[in-house]
């Protein structure tokens, strides 16, 4: 639970309408960042999270392609179910050889599987503990509140809370737990890039928004002569050191000098691009910011990092096929380029990345779209990723079988999302004993930890 604290930078960025021109919201205070100018410690490690907003079809985001579940996809698909081509179908398999097919829009980052860096885990969701379609339809076991519910379900699924949000999000959780980590670095821990986050809102850590491309520079310090700009530059530092005893004052005052000096390491990164191109899509800019952010790891001296990103569209009752593809590209390529540029700075297999979305969508179509449903599959992506596999348990795609929870293919999750997270976070240095204050129901489920992390 939060303490009671004196007005921080952060309440007075959330109560008052007065923005700072650093154009940043809940900056900690940088301090003396340029101490940190050092060589990035090994054990840096980074969780980038996807979200695919409106509730992504994950029954074509991966197709079974062997026989018997081939068929009963197909049957209960209908006018949705891809065709088993090439064109339409990425070839993958388990390490079992049990074949699969990704959706085509994921091409840039088909070679990713065979190489081992990409994984997928099958029918995630939020669940309070094991549940069967006897006890769904009995009632007879907690389930999570407002099920199909977009806005409740993607608080829940951020917060990793069946029952709600409880103020904090799975990630901020993470970085509480691991921020003696990060040791006397000030620098913010969990950044959205994606505008105010849940996600990354912890109860001691902060949930800190960056717009992707802004380097945070103040306008009218660009003025001619030079000496201008320089006493401009002076007279704004002596306003902004000058103690007022106004604790709102103070407060704006320490937000505009976190923004002028983030400034200036966001500018440096220009003279230092990556080699790998990033796709000019929302998407990609976003993961394009997260990785200028991890670059600055040497210079921040942080050793932990969670990041968000997010693209809507996936709330697709209409016009599914085509729609998907395309946000499934714009995710695929922008993954796939984040990717190679943490191979480029040398922390592939210090950086995971995963998608996420509030639920998935019904097996059965309605017209040329699909329904609001509940389980769904998820990529995770990384040097650290056991990959080249499917984990957890595939579902029976059998409308009205054990794992619908009616007749229309709303699939009851076979993996929870605390088992998912949970496996995340001990690769990223959460420890057993502070689990349960990160994932509260993963107690309730035999197997903590799925084993798609290394």
């Amino acid at each position: 639970m939060k303490q009671p604290h004196a007005l921080s930078r952060r309440a007075f960025l959330r109560h008052s309408t007065l923005l700072a021109t650093a154009g940043a919201t809940g900056l900690s205070r940088l301090g003396q960042i340029n101490a940190y100018a050092q060589a990035a410690a090994p054990d840096y490690k980074a969780l980038v999270c996807v979200f695919l907003l409106g509730g992504n079809d994950g029954h074509n985001l991966i197709v079974p392609l062997n026989g018997p579940q081939n068929a009963a996809f197909r049957a209960a698909r209908g006018s949705l179910a891809l065709p088993d081509q090439t064109a339409q179908l990425l070839a993958i398999s388990a390490r079992d050889g049990t074949p699969y097919g990704l959706n085509s829009g994921l091409a840039a980052l088909h070679p990713l599987w065979a190489q081992g860096r990409l994984a997928a885990i099958a029918n995630v969701g939020l669940l309070v503990r094991p549940t069967t379609r006897a006890q769904y339809l009995a009632a007879s076991v907690g389930l999570p509140s407002n099920l199909f519910s977009h806005s409740d379900q993607t608080i829940s699924m951020q917060a990793g809370d069946p029952n709600g949000s409880g103020g904090t999000g799975w990630a901020g959780r993470i970085a509480d737990a691991t921020r003696s980590l990060n040791a006397a670095s000030t620098f913010p821990p969990a950044i959205s890039v994606a505008g105010s986050a849940l996600f990354c809102s912890g109860n001691i850590v902060q949930s800190t928004s960056l717009l992707p491309g802004n380097t945070l520079s103040a306008d009218g310090f660009n003025t001619w002569p030079a000496t201008a700009t320089a006493a401009r530059k002076q007279a704004l530092q002596e306003i902004l050191t000058f103690n007022s005893g106004l604790a709102m004052v103070q407060a704006a005052n320490d937000v505009r000098a976190d923004g002028i000096e983030l400034n200036g390491l966001l500018s440096g990164l220009s003279a230092t691009p990556f080699a790998t191109a990033f796709p000019g899509t929302s998407i990609g800019n976003q993961l394009k910011q997260v990785a200028q952010v991890i670059q600055l790891r040497a210079a921040t001296g942080m050793k932990r990092q969670v990041f968000f990103c997010a693209i809507g569209g996936f709330d697709t009752h209409s016009a599914q096929s085509w729609a998907q593809w395309d946000l499934l590209r714009q995710v695929g390529e922008g993954l796939a380029a984040f990717y190679h540029a943490t191979a480029e700075m040398g922390v592939a297999d210090q950086v995971t990345s995963f998608t996420a979305s509030e639920f998935g969508r019904t097996l059965q179509p309605s017209g040329s779209g699909s329904d609001h449903g509940w389980g769904n599959h998820q990529l995770m992506l990384g040097g650290a990723v056991r990959g080249g596999e499917l984990y957890g348990t595939f579902p029976d795609l059998a409308l009205g079988g054990p794992d619908d929870t009616g007749t229309r293919g709303v699939l009851i999750p076979t993996t929870s999302l605390d088992q998912f997270g949970a496996t995340i976070a001990r690769w990223f240095g959460v420890d057993e004993a502070t689990m349960p204050a990160v994932f509260p129901n993963l107690a309730n489920f035999t197997v903590p930890n799925l084993g798609f992390m290394g």
